[in-house]
C-alpha cells in the first residue's frame, strides 16, 4: 500500500480487530491506526498485539483521514451523531454496518463527507472473507483504492451498486451461517445413522473443507463437480433426489429472501 494515512476505527469487536490486521498487512503503518474502545481491557489488549494507537472518540475522528465505523447496526445512529461534531470534514467515512445505507449515514452526520460501504463477512478474519463495497458521492480514486487495497488483505472483494447490498447481504453476509447450519444437519444426519459425535464431526467437517477446495482450486463449476460425484442411480442420486424433493432450491432462495428483507428493514 502506498496510500500511509491516519485511519481511526470505531469499534474493536472480533471484525474491528480483523480490520486492523488487514490495515497492516496491506502495508499502513501501525503507529496511523487509532482506536477508539470503552471497554479498556480490550483497547488495552489490541495495543500490545499490534502497535496501534488509541484516543477519545472526538480526538480521534478529528485527525483521522479514513474512519472505519465498525458499529451494529443499531448503534450507528447514536454513534454518527457523536462524532458530527468534531470530525475531520476531508476524512472518508468507511461503514461496515449491515442495512445502514450511504444516505443514512450522511444525514446523521450532517457532513458532505464521502461514504463507502461495506458488507464483509466472518470469514474476514482468517483472511478468507467475501466484501462488497459501494461507493458515496464525492468518494476519490485513492480513497476506493485504500479500501479495496486493504480488504484484499482480507479475502475477495468487489464492488457493487448500492441498492444490491441487500442482495449482498443474503449472498455472502449471512452466507456463513447458511454453511454452518449445513454441517450441523450433516453432523445430526451422521449421528442419526450410528456414527459417534466425534466421528460424525469429523467425518462432515473435512469433507466439507475438501468440497470447498475442489471448487476453489479445479476451475470447475458446482455443477460440474456435483455432476462428476453423481452416479445414475447411485447413493449420491439417491440423496440428492431427496433434497429436490424438498425443492432445495425454493427453500433456500426463501431463506435469503428472508435475510434480504431483514437488511432492508435495517435501514
Amino acid at each position: 500500500m502506498s496510500l500511509q494515512i491516519r485511519v481511526g476505527v470505531i469499534g474493536a469487536g472480533v471484525m474491528g480487530e480483523a480490520l486492523i490486521s488487514a490495515l497492516i498487512s496491506s502495508g499502513l503503518s501501525a503507529q496511523l491506526i487509532t482506536i477508539s474502545e470503552k471497554r479498556i481491557d480490550r483497547r488495552d489488549e489490541l495495543i500490545s498485539i499490534y502497535g496501534i494507537k488509541a484516543s477519545d472518540l472526538a480526538d480521534n475522528v478529528a485527525s483521522a483521514q479514513a474512519i472505519l465505523l465498525v458499529v451494529k447496526p443499531q448503534d450507528m445512529a447514536g454513534a454518527l451523531e457523536e462524532i458530527r461534531a468534531t470530525i475531520n470534514p476531508e476524512a472518508v467515512v468507511i461503514s461496515f454496518a449491515a442495512g445502514k445505507r450511504i444516505d443514512f449515514i450522511s444525514a446523521h452526520l450532517l457532513t458532505n463527507n464521502p461514504v463507502i460501504r461495506v458488507m464483509p463477512n466472518t470469514a474476514t478474519i482468517v483472511g478468507a472473507g467475501m466484501a462488497a463495497i459501494s461507493l458515496g458521492a464525492g468518494v476519490s480514486v485513492e480513497h476506493k483504492d485504500f479500501v479495496t487495497g486493504f480488504l484484499a488483505a482480507t479475502g475477495t472483494v468487489i464492488e457493487v451498486p448500492e441498492d444490491l447490498q441487500d442482495a449482498v447481504t443474503a449472498t455472502s453476509g449471512s452466507g456463513p451461517a447458511y454453511f454452518f447450519r449445513f454441517v450441523e444437519a450433516m453432523v445430526a444426519g451422521a449421528q442419526e445413522l450410528g456414527l459417534s459425535a466425534e466421528d460424525a464431526t469429523t467425518l462432515t467437517n473435512q469433507t466439507i473443507i475438501g468440497a470447498a477446495k475442489l471448487l476453489e482450486t479445479s476451475g470447475k463449476s458446482a455443477t460440474t463437480l456435483r455432476e462428476n460425484v453423481t452416479s445414475p442411480n447411485g447413493t449420491t442420486a439417491a440423496a440428492l433426489a431427496s433434497f429436490e424433493s424438498s425443492d432445495l432450491t425454493a427453500i433456500v432462495a426463501k431463506a435469503m429472501k428472508a435475510a434480504r428483507d431483514r437488511s432492508q428493514e435495517l435501514a
